[in-house]
């Protein structure tokens, strides 16, 4: 099956059942079902089970998945069972944040090389890794085989980064900057903007002086 028949939306789900399968693994319980994982995920069991089918028939009926096959299966269908290597551009704060978070993976993901364009960062350690400059990004990018760019550079610069980690051979960007990228059809790019949710999550707050006049009216 071609990967362009799945949509978005059930890639991204993919994730979500991977971790609370993965929890339940840590607990030691073997088998799951459908409603099971929809009522712990608050998702339609039916929309769970059609998620998967796209991929393969990974349960038994009356039964239902095998939850360290089902583990496999979607670490092998996310490509998380082989080695995937990120580079990071942008050595502030949010940079730091997410170079650390490298201490809590268990997938063969990892973040294995910084950049940063400020002088004074260059040579920094962050963890095991060490800032290098911009000058080095394209030449390690292809020593590493990394495929996968991080940006956290100000908007300002986002586009510039992101033209180079194109030209260097990244296949896909997970960006932190506040803009819209531009880049060729077949660069994957996911939009990481806070402030965007966070000003979306504003308007489902309840007003309570609004509230309290409507009950006086």
């Amino acid at each position: 099956m071609k990967s362009d028949k799945i949509s978005e939306a059930v890639v991204r789900r993919l994730p979500v059942y991977l971790r609370f399968l993965n929890d339940l693994q840590k607990r030691e319980i073997s088998t799951v079902s459908s409603q099971e994982l929809g009522q712990k995920l608050d998702l339609n069991p039916a929309q769970i089970r059609k998620d998967l089918a796209y991929f393969g028939d990974f349960g038994r009926k009356g039964i239902g998945y095998d939850v360290s096959y089902l583990i496999e299966k979607i670490r092998h269908i996310l490509k998380l069972d082989q080695q995937i290597n990120v580079a990071l551009v942008g050595a502030g704060n949010l940079g730091h944040a997410l170079s650390n978070y490298n201490a809590y993976l268990k997938d063969m993901m990892k973040i294995t090389a910084v950049f940063d364009s400020y002088p004074p960062k260059i040579g920094q350690k962050i963890n095991s890794l060490t800032v290098q400059p911009m000058e080095e990004l394209g030449s390690t990018i292809r020593e590493q085989g990394i495929r996968i760019g991080i940006i956290t550079v100000p908007d300002s610069e986002a586009q510039t980064v992101a033209d180079i980690l194109v030209d260097s051979g990244i296949e896909a960007i997970l960006n932190f900057a506040p803009v819209i990228l531009k880049t060729p059809a077949n660069i994957r790019i996911h939009a990481a903007d806070f402030t965007t949710d966070l000003q979306s999550l504003a308007y489902y707050l309840h007003d309570g002086k609004d509230e309290t006049e409507d009950e006086q009216q």
